[in-house]
């Protein structure tokens, strides 16, 4: 339950350039689920100006991680004020003690997590490929990111693991392939046709 209504939550994880943010789209486009990307949630607070969005402007360009009150606050607000009560919540959590406080706080536990897994060479050709003018996208950064998803993470994923909540797509593959992969994991999730 979340400002009253049921919601279904889906953790989608992969390292950067996993093609995590291409999927999304194709779900929400077939499945009606509301993409929520934290990156995206913090970068538009950024350009809000706000005192929180220069703090967290600050973070990302030392490549560490924002604090998980923040973030969280921010997908709550944006699961709230949306319609839907299916959302996809895409690169975070980013580590467990992201997770534990997304769980005490909202008081909501994934459905399941999907996993976008990929080798790190071919996500650093589709990142230097794709160079859409991200502070984030030169190989420094790149490498250091790895490093970061790597060890925070991969814990989160063996903590859903456990639970028998983890979803892994082999995300090296084509994008229509990968696709395939995914409609099958959300078929139960599909709009009933009336």
């Amino acid at each position: 339950m979340l400002g009253g209504k049921k919601v279904t939550v889906v953790f989608v994880l992969g390292g950067p350039g996993s093609g995590k943010g291409t999927q999304c789209t194709n779900i929400v486009e077939h499945f009606g689920f509301t993409h929520l990307s934290a990156g995206d949630l913090l970068r538009a607070e950024i350009k809000s100006g706000s005192e929180n969005g220069t703090m967290i402007d600050t973070m990302i360009k030392e490549g560490k991680i924002v604090p998980s009150e923040v973030t969280i606050k921010l997908l709550q607000e944006a699961m709230i004020k949306s319609e839907n009560d299916k959302f996809l919540i895409d690169g975070f959590p980013r580590n467990e003690e992201n997770r534990a406080a997304f769980e005490n706080v909202t008081k909501i536990s994934p459905a399941f997590v999907l996993f976008f897994d990929c080798a790190e060479e071919e996500m650093e050709k589709r990142l230097l490929g794709r160079n859409q003018g991200r502070v984030d996208d030169n190989i420094e950064t790149i490498r250091k990111r790895f490093k970061v998803f790597v060890e925070s993470s991969l814990p989160v994923i063996e903590y859903y693991s456990s639970k028998d909540k983890v979803k892994k797509i082999d995300a090296a593959k084509p994008i229509p392939e990968v696709f395939e992969g995914v409609k099958a994991i959300f078929a139960p999730y599909a709009p009933k046709v009336k």
